[in-house]
């Protein structure tokens, strides 16, 4: 008796096993790339001369890597910080966003949504093959159109989108 049921549970694990759940996967930015990008961004600045701060953030919001130049200033943290926070939230550049909402008065409630967004360029989303995996900010160059091209360098660096 015992060996049939040892039999029958082993024919029906296969089904068992098809009927469980799966549980949803995602993208996600590896520590490695997020590091890579972030000194990417920040040797692209450093060579132009600006003392910046660069931040990736998760898709989740939570803050990967934040690299701070020396002498750069103290609000450079928290603003690369905010643009990349916003880029990750969001799905796109800080930059356009800001122009979004100055094109038309009522989108300006975007602007308190979230406390940590910061509505100024210098602001990237990542993506690979068009899925939104983290944000990337650049904080401190003297404008936020520089910033912004810093971070292109750190996209550029690890192949994304």
């Amino acid at each position: 008796m015992i060996l049939k049921l040892s039999l029958a549970a082993f024919l029906c694990a296969p089904i068992l096993a098809t009927a469980a759940t799966q549980l949803p996967s995602s993208p996600y930015l590896p520590l490695d790339l997020a590091t890579k990008a972030a000194q990417a961004a920040l040797k692209a600045c450093s060579a132009q001369g600006h003392n910046v701060s660069v931040a990736i953030v998760a898709r989740d919001g939570a803050t990967k890597v934040l690299l701070k130049a020396d002498n750069s200033g103290p609000h450079t943290a928290s603003s690369a910080e905010g643009k990349a926070f916003t880029s990750a939230a969001l799905g796109r550049d800080t930059a356009g966003l800001a122009e979004f909402i100055a094109s038309k008065p009522a989108n300006n409630g975007l602007r308190d949504m979230d406390s940590r967004l910061i509505i100024q360029a210098g602001g990237l989303p990542i993506k690979f093959d068009k899925v939104l995996v983290a944000g990337i900010g650049v904080g401190g160059a003297p404008s936020g159109d520089i910033d912004a091209g810093c971070a292109v360098e750190g996209l550029k660096a690890i192949g994304a989108d």
